[in-house]
């Protein structure tokens, strides 16, 4: 008679009770990534930066609270604006409040995009500085602070930053948005060799073309058919593809893999 099993205890998750602050959650990649955290057993703070963002914040919220396959795994909503230092310590602060713990995590995946992809010639400076807000100097802050929260714990913990295959593939058109996320990538290859024997690793996770709304509000039908059709997968890539190699740094089984741009695009670049 094959034994029971009601005594054999629950395998643990592989990020259980860390705390993971994932910027830009509230929808896209970022929400995606948000989800599979929490099904490997993190608590979240979801961050969006907008008021209309909002509904969708506590969205994201109540699916991870009320589903009880992702076990002790909580949620909560912050709105913090990552191109201010204030509001980026006070993103921390309530992350660690809400769960009476240190930042273990730290997921910067927020991001804006000029939805008219101009060339360089035809960028506003208004575009080009709100793009580099965000998009860099938002990265900046948020590693910055996780690094030095991290190291004042004690050391231990993963800072991953959402960029772009972009930056590899130099197609014309939005240049503003493929610097900002050329930058991101650089500091993040430093700042891995400056947390050298701290425990904190520092890499990025680089997209191709993904079915979000930000992708389709900057892309034509000919643009959309054209990446389908140069993608070796002959589609889209999904957020849902791109999360479990967020989840896979987050993890202890990373440990190795520092200072690395991971591009995950189905070999569309």
């Amino acid at each position: 008679m094959a034994e029971s099993n009601e005594n054999v205890p629950a395998q643990k998750l592989p990020l259980e009770n860390r705390v993971a602050i994932v910027t830009g959650s509230s929808r896209g990649i970022g929400k995606a990534i948000a989800l599979h955290l929490a099904s490997l057993g993190a608590k979240l703070i979801i961050n969006y930066s907008s008021s209309n963002s909002t509904s969708l914040a506590n969205d994201v919220v109540s699916q991870i609270n009320s589903n009880k396959s992702m076990n002790d795994s909580i949620a909560v909503a912050v709105k913090a604006d990552i191109s201010d230092p204030d509001e980026v310590r006070s993103l921390f602060d309530a992350a660690e409040s809400a769960f009476q713990s240190p930042v273990n995590i730290l997921v910067n995946s927020a991001a804006v995009c000029d939805g008219k992809r101009p060339t360089i010639m035809n960028t506003d400076l208004e575009d080009f500085d709100r793009t580099f807000s965000v998009n860099t100097r938002g990265s900046f802050l948020c590693c910055k602070e996780a690094a030095n929260r991290m190291i004042n714990r004690g050391g231990g913990g993963r800072i991953i930053c959402v960029t772009s295959s972009a930056t590899a593939s130099f197609r014309a058109g939005n240049g503003a948005y493929t610097a900002s996320k050329a930058a991101v990538e650089a500091m993040v290859k430093l700042l891995a060799k400056e947390l050298k024997g701290t425990g904190i690793t520092a890499n990025c996770v680089a997209p191709g073309p993904i079915a979000t709304d930000m992708f389709f509000n900057a892309a034509t039908e000919e643009k959309v058919k054209k990446v389908i059709d140069e993608c070796p997968h002959g589609r889209l890539g999904q957020s849902e593809d791109v999360a479990p190699v967020v989840g896979f740094l987050a993890s202890d089984a990373s440990e190795w893999v520092n200072g690395q741009i991971i591009r995950v695009n189905g070999g569309y670049i």
